[in-house]
């Protein structure tokens, strides 16, 4: 086959026609457009993205490029990107061109070449290496003769062990000598050149030349004229051959070396002889480098030595590059005779053509003939006349992967097929090697050159090529009339004989037909041909997968198929037969569905079921619940059917955005390639239930008529009915829109109960029936609680018709049957009825920016795999994303105490209410208790999720919780997600001895340091909680857990409850010494202070921190040493301080801009209090800091009730004589304005007090500025305080003396 891959257009045509002619030439356009490509040299890059036209000294490149045509097809074209000369020296010319790409060194190449280098041989010798835009890379003189023949040898993968791997080589021919360099290093300096003058255009510097290349060289004797070479490659004789040579040239005393010498094979054609053989043993030449070394040196010292002088200022602007250029020197060839030849006198070899597989190469003559050569026989084995100035290439076809039969080996099967092209006759042909016929033959121009490149990428190797595929092309047919190129693509199975070639035609039927699917006849025609069983049952599977091919196509093919019964074997008259029955199942039933959907659109009007929804479901399950005899009636159908229309309400509101695709929507048509794949493997999907049924459940097809065309089909029942109740359950918004699609659910279902093979005649009514139970397993799997419900509902009532009228069959008796089944159906409906009241919950929206998932589907069967606990997780959760305060669920638990006592149907319109009414139905899963529980662990969960915000704090909830609950939840807690923060938080402030800032907080802790404050206060209340659920646990009995007795059977991983009530008790000692070292950082924390709280125990407290709450550790006892105490003190001290100053600055700020802090409670003095005692501090030392911190921010009132307490007056009357002293000289001496009635006052002062006065320092007041009214008081209090016989007690009385006199001038 010749496809066509890319055109030149005539611009192009016109300027390779302008470049290629000499100028000076004028010819007539008619004759020059015919054979002016015969006068060129034409190379092809493997890849086909880029061609080379050159004549003369001048060349046209063309590289591959997407353009559009006139129709506006786009397409590959061959566009000119450079054009030019190429000869550099006078009277030089192109004698030989070759493109070779190289591949790509980068990790995600795919065996794309990154680029194509271009070589093109020249009649002076010269070799020369050009880029695609025509940048001379490299030249390198190798002979002074003219260069013949460019020819390239690529890697390819050995196909098999034993065959030697071929390394990549670059080969050049001169008339009486071949050189040969290898491809690594050329592959290696050719990037290197590229990548060098990219560097030197980018920086507008010189191109420093390379070194030249390493190489052999071959003098070839014994030949008079060599025309064409090919390189076979490293050759390795079998040990037959090694000693039947040895014999013939060294005679019979000839001696044979052990090892097997490597050789290279050199085939040339020419005259004199006709065909010579040459072999060059590895090792006996060495690359000739003489001169390599001398031109290294000579070029890079000047190179580099003008690049130095430039830079250094020392060439001169008139200096001058001297302009002679030196003729490199040619090194002498290495001989090479010929081992042995083709003789023929009259005969002369025109081209060679070597096979992809090395082991065949054809031969063109100047008589006219083709002939194949054996390699590695050196013998010609075919020869073809009648082929005068021939072109040769060569296709190798793999064997497709379904082609081979099974029991072949690997690796798989290789064809080579000799491509001839005749230009003076017009005609290319295909044959088959070795002895195989013409395969193809194709009329193409006289005029057009056969491009077959014989290698692809250069740079390829064996770890390299892993996974690549490589995109070259074998031979290509260049028209220059049209602009053509076109490609040959054999089929692997024309190289097989007639008997084998059977499959594999089938096979190449097989890919036809994927083409022509489109085409009924074609397709089936083609079809009917293929005469292998296993290949015609593939085709015909093929097509009935097709998604174009319509369904009376495929059933006028598989009748067909059926009919000729001698040309099919069982299996696939086997596989025809239950096709043909599905089609006809198709077509019947889309035949119902149209004839009913047009006497529909005829005859009638849609109306709006919407107002008639509620009291149609209200009358269908009022009826249904009187034949089933419910309990309660009306509270039974009033309570469903406010859960339906609320159910429905949530599924229509949109209150999440969804993505719904066409091929997914409900109203799609089911192809019948769907309807048969799914049909065939008895796949219960919703296509094919929505195809069957939705129009027999809207009322829109004949019911009756679709069961009898299924039950005609013997598909069986429960296969049907997985499919009635899939597309029941998928399509739950519809059914619950469609009121009277319950009754048409019920018809179905009797109407398939009563089917052969659906309930079994013998089924005894004490037993589960196995047709019922798939009704139950569906609904039970079923997250559509709604559909589900009804589907239940509906068939417990048909379950009921069946069982009664086999027991009147039976027993013939008026009593009413009881049996398991009814028992079944009864707790069936129950936990739906749950499921769906707990959906509804569920599906409720939660608060916008509240964290938590999607929300849960649930059904029957996860409730009774999720365990005991699944219930309730399910309402924690919902709590959680509903954000509920634990106040407001208490409230609505206490509702539903309420209605419970009053037997009050609950509304389902809001929130609260839904909660309410799922605690009913859960009285014992869903209990107080355990729903706090499940509450407070599902809080604690989304805290360690997202730690920033403060939900820990809603562990508050345990308060509510019984008795027993508290610890065991709250030891939960700390173990499994607290104790790891809390110890990353003590760590952290002990290494950096203070509060630390953001960056250290969610570096270690993962939160910011204003949520590590927030943190550390609920670790203290839980550690409490912890200490006062521990003091009275002993006197509370454990609670039992119970649940529903229709949930009985939940089995499953255990509840969050169960998991507590089996921790261990606490130890109370261990708990109290964590939450004193919790309050310690909580305090750090919140007042900023600089501290290391572990330093302030001992080696005893420090090892029992951060242990299991119910270990015994070892505690500190006794008296502590003096300096932790003395640390211990400073620090409370310091905590006091910053809680005064949190005070005064509070009481100083404006009432709109006063926040209420935690620092600014009153809780912070009494707890240092009580902490300096479980710290050994004396707390009278602390209050009587605090009185002074008071007084020293002016907060007197305070401060004087503080001072009751102090047991120590003296040394506090002491302490506040010094600063009543720093109040007055603030007044009397370092006010900006000293007032007359002052300065006299100071002079009247004895003089031990004014100098007293003078001493004071008034800068370590916080709030100097006090009225006198307070500092009277003060002293006056100290004058209450201090002993008469103490030694201050005098100057107490001059400073009252002195505070009335100024408050008298006031």
């Amino acid at each position: 086959r010749m496809g066509k891959t890319s055109d030149l257009s005539d611009f192009e045509r016109g300027l390779v026609l302008l470049c290629c002619v000499p100028q000076g030439v004028e010819e007539d356009t008619a004759a020059v457009s015919a054979p002016w490509l015969q006068d060129c040299l034409v190379s092809l890059s493997p890849c086909s993205d880029l061609m080379v036209v050159a004549k003369g000294s001048k060349a046209v490149f063309l590289s591959a490029k997407w353009r559009s045509d006139d129709g506006g097809r786009e397409g590959m074209a061959l566009a000119v990107s450079w054009s030019g000369t190429l000869s550099t020296d006078e009277g030089e010319s192109v004698s030989n061109v070759i493109c070779i790409p190289l591949a790509s060194q980068k990790r995600s190449s795919t065996g794309r070449p990154d680029w194509t280098c271009i070589v093109v041989g020249f009649s002076s010798g010269y070799v020369r290496f050009y880029t695609e835009s025509g940048v001379l890379l490299l030249a390198q003189l190798l002979n002074e003769d003219p260069v013949l023949r460019l020819k390239c040898r690529t890697y390819e993968i050995p196909r098999h062990p034993g065959v030697t791997e071929q390394h990549e080589e670059l080969s050049i021919l001169y008339p009486a000598a071949l050189v040969t360099i290898d491809g690594f290093s050329l592959f290696q300096s050719l990037r290197a050149c590229r990548n060098q003058v990219a560097r030197a255009a980018a920086a507008g510097s010189e191109v420093v030349q390379p070194p030249p290349l390493a190489y052999k060289k071959w003098g070839l004797q014994d030949m008079d004229a060599i025309v064409d070479h090919s390189s076979v490659g490293i050759m390795t004789l079998c040990v037959f051959d090694q000693m039947r040579n040895a014999s013939i040239l060294g005679g019979f005393h000839a001696s044979v070396k052990g090892s097997l010498p490597a050789m290279s094979q050199y085939i040339t054609v020419g005259g004199g002889p006709y065909t010579g053989f040459y072999y060059a043993i590895e090792g006996s030449s060495q690359p000739l480098l003489s001169h390599v070394a001398l031109a290294v040196a000579s070029k890079l010292t000047s190179a580099l030595f003008t690049a130095a002088s430039g830079w250094l200022g020392w060439k001169k602007q008139n200096e001058e590059e001297p302009t002679q250029k030196q003729k490199p020197k040619v090194e002498p060839a290495t001989p090479l005779a010929v081992r042995f030849g083709l003789p023929d006198s009259r005969r002369h070899g025109e081209s060679i053509c070597l096979s992809p597989c090395n082991t065949l190469a054809g031969v063109t003559d100047d008589f006219g003939r083709v002939m194949l050569l054996d390699v590695g026989r050196g013998i010609a084995i075919r020869m073809w006349k009648g082929y005068r100035d021939a072109q040769l290439g060569w296709v190798q076809v793999s064997e497709g992967r379904g082609e081979s039969s099974p029991s072949a080996p690997l690796p798989r099967r290789h064809a080579q097929f000799l491509v001839i092209y005749a230009p003076r006759r017009g005609i290319l042909e295909v044959w088959g090697t070795q002895q195989g016929p013409r395969v193809g033959a194709f009329t193409v121009g006289k005029h057009c050159r056969l491009l077959y490149a014989g290698y692809r990428l250069m740079g390829v190797n064996s770890v390299t090529s892993q996974g690549w595929q490589l995109h070259t092309q074998q031979v290509c047919l260049f028209d220059p009339a049209t602009g053509a190129l076109r490609t040959v693509t054999v089929p692997f199975h024309l190289a097989l004989s007639d008997k084998k070639s059977e499959r594999a035609k089938d096979l190449h039927l097989l890919k036809r037909l994927t083409t022509l699917l489109k085409s009924r006849d074609e397709a089936q025609r083609v079809l009917l041909d293929i005469k292998h069983p296993a290949i015609k049952k593939q085709a015909l599977e093929s097509l009935l997968a097709n998604k174009n091919a319509p369904v009376s196509c495929l059933t006028n093919i598989t009748r067909l198929l059926l009919a000729n019964r001698e040309a099919v074997d069982e299996a696939l008259l086997q596989l025809c037969s239950s096709q043909l029955k599905l089609l006809q199942l198709y077509t019947d039933i889309q035949q119902l569905h149209s004839t009913v959907e047009a006497s529909t659109d005829a005859h009638t009007k849609p109306v709006s079921a919407e107002p008639l929804r509620i009291h149609t479901h209200f009358v269908l399950l009022s009826s249904l619940g009187s034949k089933i005899n419910f309990h309660s009636k009306s509270k039974f159908t009033l309570t469903i059917t406010r859960q339906l229309s609320y159910w429905l309400e949530q599924l229509t509101s949109g209150s999440r955005p969804s993505v719904s695709f066409a091929q997914d929507s409900p109203d799609a048509s089911l192809s019948v390639r769907g309807f048969l794949s799914q049909m065939e493997y008895c796949v219960v999907v919703y296509p094919v239930g929505s195809f069957l049924f939705w129009g027999c459940l809207t009322g829109e097809s004949p019911l009756q008529k679709v069961c009898d065309t299924l039950q005609e089909t013997g598909i069986s029942p429960q296969h049907l009915l997985s499919l009635l109740l899939s597309v029941w359950l998928h399509r739950e918004k519809e059914v619950l829109k469609k009121p009277k699609a319950v009754r048409h659910l019920h018809t179905l279902l009797t109407a398939l109960s009563s089917m052969k093979g659906a309930v079994e005649s013998s089924w005894d009514m004490q037993c589960v029936s196995p047709w019922w139970q798939q009704v139950r397993s569906a609904c039970v799997q079923s997250h559509s609680a709604a559909a589900a419900l009804l589907a239940a509902i509906v068939a417990h009532r048909a379950a009921k018709v069946n069982i009664t009228s086999l027991a009147e069959t039976k027993f013939q008796s008026e009593w009413e049957a009881v049996s398991l089944e009814l028992e079944q159906w009864a707790v069936c409906v129950r936990q739906l009825e749950d499921v769906l009241a707990l959906q509804t919950l569920l599906c409720v929206a939660p608060l916008k920016g509240t964290p938590g998932g999607a929300t849960p589907h649930c059904s029957v069967k996860a409730l009774l795999e999720g365990g005991r606990g699944c219930i309730a997780d399910s309402v924690a959760k919902w709590v959680f994303r509903q954000d509920l305060a634990p106040e407001g669920l208490k409230d609505m638990l206490q509702r539903r105490g309420e209605a419970q006592r009053t037997e009050q149907v609950c509304v389902f319109c809001v929130p609260p209410e839904l909660l309410v009414s799922v605690c009913q139905r859960f009285p014992d899963s869903l209990s107080p208790d355990l729903l706090f529980a499940h509450c407070c662990w599902e809080y604690v969960v989304q805290w360690n999720k997202y730690p920033e915000v403060c939900w820990v704090r809603q562990y508050r909830i345990v308060f509510n919780i019984h008795a027993v609950f508290p610890q065991c939840i709250s030891s939960m807690m700390w173990n499994t997600f607290i104790v790891k923060r809390f110890s990353a938080a003590a760590f952290l402030m002990e290494k950096v001895g203070k509060a630390p800032k953001e960056r250290l907080c969610r570096r270690d802790v993962g939160m910011g340091d204003g949520a590590m404050t927030s943190f550390l206060g609920s670790c203290v209340e839980l550690l409490q909680i912890l200490m006062e659920a521990d003091s009275g646990i002993e006197e509370v009995t454990p609670p039992e857990l119970c649940v529903e007795e229709v949930w009985g059977g939940a089995e499953g991983p255990a509840s969050i409850v169960e998991l507590a009530l089996e921790q261990r008790g606490i130890h109370y000692p261990l708990v109290q010494h964590h939450c004193l070292l919790a309050t310690l950082l909580h305090t750090a924390m919140t007042f900023n202070l600089r501290v290391k709280p572990l330093s302030l125990f001992d080696s005893k407290g420090k090892s029992a921190f951060f242990r299991e709450l119910v270990s015994i550790q070892l505690m500190p006892s006794g008296d502590m040493d003096p300096g932790l105490v003395s640390l211990r003190q400073e620090f409370l001290l310091r905590v006091l301080t910053g809680w005064v100053k949190t005070q005064s600055e509070a009481g100083m700020a404006p009432a709109s801009t006063r926040l209420d802090l935690e620092s600014g409670d009153e809780m912070w003095p009494s707890l240092c209090l009580d902490l300096g005692t479980l710290l050994q501090v004396n707390p009278d030392i602390l209050r009587r800091h605090l009185v002074c911190e008071l007084y020293n921010q002016g907060l007197d009132p305070r401060a004087e009730q503080v001072m009751l307490e102090v047991e120590d007056k003296d040394v506090l009357g002491s302490q506040l004589l010094v600063l009543t002293g720093q109040r007055l000289s603030y007044s009397l001496l370092h006010t900006q304005t000293q007032t007359k009635p002052a300065m006299e006052l100071l002079a009247r002062l004895p003089p031990t007090l004014c100098t007293w006065l003078k001493a004071m320092d008034p800068s370590e007041l916080g709030c100097p500025s006090v009225p006198l009214s307070q500092t009277s008081r003060l002293v006056s209090r100290l004058i209450e305080i201090l002993p008469e016989n103490h030694g201050q007690y005098s100057l107490a009385l001059h400073l009252l003396e002195a505070v009335e006199v100024l408050q008298g001038e006031d």
